[in-house]
């Protein structure tokens, strides 16, 4: 099993609350567990810490293999919510064996 994590930096300047496309982007997002039959478990959210060293936002997926987890990543769902965030955030991700 592999385990995608993701973590996400709105950029400077976005607020989360009055920029529309941030709740758009958390909206597709939380969707893709049940879009992307590749998924064998599905979290994301919100950071619920005021630390400087937090990230906002984080995705949590789990995939079989490396070939799951390919087309995790080719699926057109993922590709479009990708690009929304690619709008307004940054982020770093880890696939790890489980």
């Amino acid at each position: 099993m592999i385990r995608h994590l993701v973590l996400f930096k709105l950029n400077d300047g976005v607020d989360r609350d009055a920029d529309d496309r941030v709740a758009v982007g958390a909206k597709a997002f939380e969707e893709l567990g049940a879009l992307i039959p590749e998924l064998r478990g599905w979290e994301c959210g919100w950071n619920t810490t005021a630390r400087d060293i937090a990230y906002d936002y984080a995705l949590n997926g789990l995939v079989e293999d490396r070939e799951g987890l390919n087309a995790y990543l080719a699926h057109p769902a993922h590709q479009a919510a990708v690009a929304q965030w690619r709008e307004f955030a940054t982020w770093v991700i880890a696939d790890i064996e489980v």
